[in-house]
């Protein structure tokens, strides 16, 4: 019983990288393009380093979004299905 809920722990762990590291890294990608631009060009704006990365994100996240929804859904039904396993 105690295993079979610290793998369903993992199990979450990872869904939840998985799911964020998209987003994650373009957020980080951009965040290292904007900056170059910045040190190349001296332009010390803090808006500009947001602005491109908030693009980026939503962008990202409209692009990734069926995918994710797909993860989640199947995660939630494999959840649901455990439910009779962890009722005493």
């Amino acid at each position: 019983m105690e295993s079979q809920l610290m793998g369903l722990a993992i199990e979450t762990y990872k869904i939840t990288l998985i799911i964020s590291l998209p987003i994650l890294l373009a957020g980080l990608i951009v965040g290292l393009l904007v900056s170059i631009f910045q040190a190349t060009t001296q332009i010390n704006e803090m808006t500009l380093s947001f602005v491109p990365k908030i693009l980026a994100v939503i962008g990202v996240i409209i692009l990734t979004m069926p995918w994710m929804l797909n993860m989640l859904l199947d995660y939630t039904r494999t959840l649901i299905n455990l439910i009779p396993k962890f009722v005493l």
